[in-house]
């Protein structure tokens, strides 16, 4: 049975940064034919490579649906029990992709786990692969999509007395705008995913109740500095009844932090409203990282200029000043062909795309594992911006192995890697 947090039991919150350490990382398998087509082998493939990466690193997490559980478990063990002269590079599927190391020894065990929602109690399946010194655990969970940044629980630290614990933070998931603006018409099982991965991993849930907001809306230094973007918190399809100022208490209360930095915009085209991790990170406390371009006729231009002038203007939590280090988004904007289009098949209600249509392509949606970034690369006409993105990336973050990984088969579904992923932090 999932616990929930009584507002009395709420200690002293701490939202970690993603760069702080982590127990793992949650995915949900690609399947949603919208998102990634009728065939989802690029998607597979980006994800494959993903997961190989992370599993050298930490634990991962996938929820897959039922539908698909059997066929999936048995692809991932049989990927990962090839002959392992094959795979000394475990990202092996673009040229330029550098791996960790190549130990993945493999041993399976399985077990039944109750899935708790708001209606029943389920008995999901579940089936770990010990690879190396990492596990690969895979949970029978239904999703209405594969967003777990925006769907996965919201983990934070509770300190009441002497006792530290880790909590899922629920909020309510609407398909970024519900009926106003929303992706998709029906999101109830996505709704669900935070609460019932929180109570699998067997940790307390503090519930936001409706206050309707996704992980990859908000980004913290760990140290009482949030970021978020005006275009996206107070857009009309989230939480239209509060002001900003309500919206920001509340972002305080259940977060533990103590300023929040409302940038003006994130990423132009970004359907998600323009969250704040497609357009800024913090790398450390006090350091940010800013998609950027330089030239003027570009859309993004103004975007990206309003946000650096309302960051240099600002200091964080602790009255530090910010650094701020400008990440040039792709030269050439990524676009949608007609093959990509031909691939999806939207359901009704669903958002859909059109040939030509460009995509909201940038490399701060990266993410940090323990002691690597896995940064995007979009190929192609634009591999001098990758490589350009990954040489400013290992200046700033010399302490991080970059690992870059073609993702252009995510961003077709509308998103990146940061959006795929959700850090579990180590306690």
């Amino acid at each position: 049975m999932s616990i929930n947090i009584k507002e009395e039991k709420i200690g002293e919150i701490r939202f970690p940064a993603e760069f702080e350490p982590h127990h793992g990382t949650l995915l949900i398998w690609p399947e949603r034919p919208g998102s990634w087509g009728k065939d989802t082998s690029g998607a597979e493939k980006a994800y494959i490579n993903i997961i190989k990466n992370l599993i050298q690193v930490e634990d991962v997490y996938l929820l897959v649906s039922k539908a698909s559980f059997e066929a999936i478990s048995t692809k991932l063990r049989d990927i990962f029990s090839d002959d392992h002269d094959n795979t000394e590079c475990l990202s092996n599927d673009y040229d330029n992709t550098e791996c960790l190391s190549n130990d993945h020894s493999i041993s399976e065990s399985s077990s039944d786990k109750k899935s708790v929602d708001d209606h029943s109690i389920n008995t999901s399946k579940s089936v770990s692969y010990k690879i190396g010194k990492f596990n690969l655990h895979i949970i029978e969970m239904e999703t209405d999509d594969s967003w777990a940044r925006d769907t996965g629980p919201t983990f934070a630290f509770n300190k009441t007395g002497d006792v530290l614990s880790r909590i899922g933070i629920n909020w309510t998931f609407n398909a970024w705008g519900g009926e106003y603006d929303g992706l998709y018409a029906s999101w109830d099982k996505d709704d669900k995913v935070a609460k019932n991965f929180t109570n699998y991993l067997g940790d307390k849930i503090l519930d936001a109740g409706s206050f309707v907001l996704e992980g990859g809306s908000i980004h913290t230094d760990g140290e009482g500095t949030l970021m978020v973007t005006e275009s996206c918190l107070l857009s009309k399809g989230r939480n239209p009844s509060l002001t900003k100022t309500e919206i920001e208490d509340t972002l305080k209360k259940f977060l533990g932090v103590k300023k929040v930095l409302w940038l003006p915009f994130g990423i132009y085209n970004d359907e998600t409203n323009e969250h704040v991790d497609n357009v800024a990170a913090f790398i450390k406390p006090g350091e940010i990282v800013l998609a950027w371009t330089d030239n003027e006729s570009d859309p993004q231009y103004n975007m990206s200029k309003a946000d650096y002038d309302y960051l240099s203007s600002e200091t964080d939590a602790k009255g530090r000043k910010l650094t701020i280090h400008k990440i040039p988004v792709p030269d050439i904007p990524v676009r949608c062909t007609e093959a990509d289009i031909d691939n999806y098949i939207f359901e009704p209600g669903e958002d859909e795309r059109e040939a030509g249509e460009r995509l909201a392509a940038s490399y701060v949606n990266f993410y940090f594992a323990n002691g690597c970034i896995l940064l995007p690369q979009f190929g192609g006409e634009n591999e001098e911006s990758d490589k350009r993105a990954q040489a400013i990336f290992e200046k700033i973050c010399s302490d991080k192995k970059i690992i870059p990984i073609n993702t252009r088969s995510i961003l077709l579904g509308g998103g990146n890697i940061h959006c795929i992923t959700q850090q579990i932090p180590y306690i």
